[in-house]
This record gives C-alpha cells, structure tokens and sequence, in this order.
C-alpha cells in the first residue's frame, strides 16, 4: 500500500508539472481514502472531512475526489473534481459559507455551493461596522481571487440594508455588491426616518462605508415621496441622495413636484424627507464601485 500510495504521489507530482492549471487550484483532501488510488473515485468520510484549495478551508462529512471519464486519477491532476455533502461550511478570510454540497472543479477553479447555501462576511472593525449577510439558491467561490457569484432569490443585508436581486457578485477585498436582475435595496424605518426602497436595472454596494450607486431607470420611494432619474449616489450614514439624469420627485399628499434643472441634480435628505434642486452638475464617484477588471 505504501508503494502504490508514493507511485500515486510522484505521478501526481510529474502530470502536475506538465498541466497549466495554476497549483492554487489543486484541491488537497485529508484523510485515508477508499476506493481505486490509480483510477479513482476515491471516497472520504470523517468528522468532519478537511481540505484545502487555494484560500479555502473547506469542511464536510463526505467528500469524493474523481478524474474525468477515461482519464486514469494519477494522470489527472488539475482536472479532478470533488464533491462535499452534509453539512458543508467554507471559510476563506472573513468569508465563511454553509450549504448542503459543494462541488469543485480543479480545471475552472469554482466550488460552486447548494443546498440553499448562506454566507458571512465578517468587517475589519466587528465594534463599529455590520456584517454582510448573503442568501441564495447557488453560490460559487472563485479560488483564483476573493469573489463569490449568488443565484437565485438572492438576498444581502448589512445593517438596516436589505438588498435582493437574481444574481450577487461580491468582491471580498473591496467589501463590494454589484446586485442585477430586477434588484432593490431597502433601508428600513428608523425613529423618525421612513423606510426607504430603491430600485433600478443596477444596484452597486460598498458594505463598509454604506454607500450606493443605482443605475437604470432609479426609482426611490420614501413614505409619499417618489424620485425617479437616470441614476443615484446614497450616502446612507450622512442620509443624503443624489438623483441624475432628468431628476424628478413628486409628493404624492401634497402633489408638490421638483425637478433638477438640465444641468443639475436633486439632492434628497431621506432623515428630513425633503428634496431641493441643485442648480449645479452632481459627479457621482463611479470609479469607487468598479468591479475587477473594469475601466
């Protein structure tokens, strides 16, 4: 066994220098497996099962580690996949996910999570900051940078925020949501303040500083205040918003209407529930919410 076991190693070892698939993504399992060593699937139970890859600190009562049909296991190194059932939870930095399976692939460098998976993400500051908190049909963490993907009655909240939409990117390193498909953001009640809900064809996040940028079609609705423009900057700590783009808001008690100027803006205190016209052009710091990659 021992001799196998060592052939099995060094075969691994010499595929592995001939695969383009980065050795972040090569998935290790602990444990003693059952099943065919050179052909695989190998089989692992314990309580729990333990592995790592890249980042993730993953934990299962079963895991099973297979190579492609036709491909023998100590060849397939960088191709594998591998399956986590019963109660599985993931931890990477500040990021721990739960869910009912996990399956990874070493050739995409995904695990993507089911069984109505659910994650934490913890602040730098837990005295003074809230957590993220993240629900969804499917999640699936990329071990190639610290971002999860959420499908599927997708739901965030942090604080007094509460974010849905039909699909969540959030990028741990920046501590930012993009949330698409039908999405809304919901800041509830508080003292003297109405609940606030904004909606558009995108939502953007920073969970640190509470800060947001909607796009498309911008929609906010405040007790019997609507505001409706081409976009919007919240500031949530300093309870202001900013509408662009053909800015109009309409009272729907009192039918008072104001509407930004061509060059302007509308500036709306959601704490007062009081909206004023801006004369002057209002930048929205688009730069703060880019996602990797883009420019």
């Amino acid at each position: 066994m021992k001799k196998l076991t060592l052939t099995f190693a060094l075969a691994a070892t010499t595929v592995l220098a001939q695969s383009v698939t980065p050795e972040s993504r090569i998935i290790n399992i602990q444990g003693a497996p059952r099943g065919d060593l050179r052909n695989g699937p190998l089989s692992f139970t314990g309580s729990p099962v333990k592995a790592t890859v890249s980042t993730l600190q993953i934990q299962a009562s079963q895991a099973t580690l297979a190579a492609p049909a036709g491909t023998p296991l100590i060849q397939a190194k960088g191709k594998r996949t591998s399956n986590f059932t019963g109660s599985v939870v993931v931890t990477r930095g500040r990021l721990t996910a739960k869910g009912g399976q996990l399956a990874y692939s070493e050739a995409t460098g995904q695990g993507v999570m089911g069984g109505s998976p659910t994650a934490t993400f913890l602040p730098a500051d837990r005295a003074n900051d809230d957590p993220v908190n993240i629900s969804a049909g499917q999640m699936s963490l990329d071990v190639d940078n610290n971002v999860s993907t959420s499908t599927g009655n997708v739901q965030l909240r942090s604080g007094n925020q509460t974010g849905k939409a039909d699909k969540l990117i959030f990028d741990e390193d920046r501590e930012l949501a993009q949330l698409t498909g039908t999405p809304s953001l919901t800041r509830a009640a508080k003292g003297n303040q109405k609940e606030l809900v904004m909606t558009g064809q995108e939502v953007r996040a920073l969970t640190k500083s509470k800060t947001l940028y909607v796009r498309g079609g911008v929609r906010l609705v405040q007790g019997t205040l609507t505001t409706t423009g081409d976009a919007v900057y919240y500031d949530d700590r300093k309870n202001v918003a900013y509408v662009v783009g053909n800015a109009v808001s309409v009272d729907s008690k009192t039918k008072a209407t104001v509407r930004a100027p061509a060059s302007g803006a509308l500036e709306q205190r959601t704490d007062l529930a009081r909206v004023r016209a801006l004369n002057t052009a209002y930048k929205i710091p688009t730069a703060q919410f880019q996602l990797r990659g883009e420019k």
